[in-house]
């Protein structure tokens, strides 16, 4: 499909989703910034992670990532 002249990425949206090799949308879990002293253990190792974005959400994602896929 070919781009119209002038399109730019969503700089706050490419900042915030990487895109796989695979071409999955991935994503950093909310919850991590601060107040961790009362979060267990086990749900931080949890936040470490990168998540996988939902299927209905990345085609929406994609759309401001015009680069990327």
């Amino acid at each position: 499909m070919r781009r119209p002249k002038g399109i730019k990425t969503r700089k706050a949206v490419s900042k915030r989703f990487k895109i796989t090799g695979t071409g999955k949308v991935m994503h950093r879990g909310a919850g991590r910034r601060h107040l961790l002293q009362g979060k267990s253990p086990k749900r931080r190792r949890g936040l470490r992670e990168a998540k996988q974005v939902d299927r209905t959400d990345t085609y929406r994602i994609l759309q401001n990532l015009p680069f990327s896929h």
